[in-house]
């Protein structure tokens, strides 16, 4: 399992022109599930991204949680983090899970951070998104498990 996460101070997700979810302050997390993930990789990414620190105190040090600042996520399902671009110039997406089980781990990840207190939206899965974003910083973390 892999993740993006970007913070952000807004983001919105739209399908087909119609907006499906926004978020002001908290963090876009781009989230890949590959071949044999399983939900004990998936409590790794809900148990560690709620307690991230990487948002700013009043020292301007990186030391507080998305729970500290009250913030959101915008979790999108992202299998092209599972590309594979070494040989040739189109990329195989192998390692990506299949979209039945991938789509249960995003969703089973998506119910385990709103247990934590964070509002959780997310994208349509499957669906061609268009998301725009002001990225915070930019700051950006990839977590990989």
């Amino acid at each position: 399992m892999k993740a993006v996460i970007q913070r952000v101070l807004s983001a919105n997700l739209k399908v087909d022109g119609n907006l499906i979810s926004e978020i002001g302050k908290g963090y876009v997390i781009f989230l890949g599930v590959g071949v044999g993930d399983d939900k004990q990789k998936a409590d790794y990414f809900i148990k560690k991204i709620p307690s991230l620190r990487i948002f700013e105190d009043e020292n301007e040090k990186i030391n507080r949680s998305i729970i500290d600042e009250g913030g959101e996520i915008l979790l999108v399902s992202q299998f092209t983090l599972y590309a594979n671009a070494e040989h040739g110039n189109r990329p195989d997406f192998l390692s990506a899970e299949k979209p039945d089980k991938a789509k249960e781990l995003y969703l089973y990840v998506a119910e385990g951070l709103k247990q934590s207190g964070i509002n959780v939206k997310l994208g349509v899965f499957g669906a061609d998104m268009k998301i725009e974003q002001i990225n915070d910083g930019p700051f950006t973390i990839i977590l990989e498990k």
